[in-house]
């Protein structure tokens, strides 16, 4: 299974729009990307989405081939198709994290979603995103919390997923 990523935190945004990436996640990053090797930068595929997208989705090279390959087998000309090769591939952009770390977010991703001092970043499996943190709060927190509130205080959240079959 490949590596995921795990956790959120907080971290500055500096004026030339660098944001530290958290450790853990730069290992599965460099682990998740088959051109990178000690001394090189690795790289990533940032998607943002249409105006309606208030954060940004960080995939490793090796999530986005996952996704590559399963637009592919899609119908070609359908409207599904077409809906996700402009999302993936026409509303994204290729980045490397630099060798202290770090990410800069391009100026017009930055206002998108209204990224100033601070970026919120939270895992999402083989993918992570970035929020604005107040953003993140205001609307994902939200949500949420509005799902929580549907079932009891003992619920346990991990009877939702599916079960599988051990054969």
């Amino acid at each position: 299974m490949a590596r995921r990523f795990r956790g959120s935190d907080t971290y500055k945004v500096d004026a030339k729009g660098r944001v530290s990436i958290p450790a853990p996640f730069r290992r599965v990053i460099e682990a998740s990307d088959p051109d990178w090797k000690e001394g090189l930068r690795p790289n990533i595929v940032i998607v943002y989405g249409d105006a309606g997208q208030d954060w940004l989705e960080v995939y490793t090279m090796k999530a986005i081939e996952e996704i590559d390959e399963q637009i592919e087998d899609m119908q070609r000309g359908s409207p599904q198709r077409l809906w996700l090769e402009e999302l993936m591939h026409g509303q994204s952009i290729e980045a490397q994290i630099d060798d202290d770390g770090r990410l800069t977010l391009p100026q017009k991703l930055r206002e998108k979603i209204g990224l100033t001092s601070e970026a919120f970043f939270i895992s999402a499996g083989d993918y992570f995103k970035i929020w604005k943190p107040e953003t993140y709060q205001d609307k994902a927190g939200a949500r949420t919390r509005k799902l929580a509130a549907q079932y009891d205080d003992d619920f346990d959240p991990r009877s939702l997923l599916p079960t599988r079959s051990r054969g």
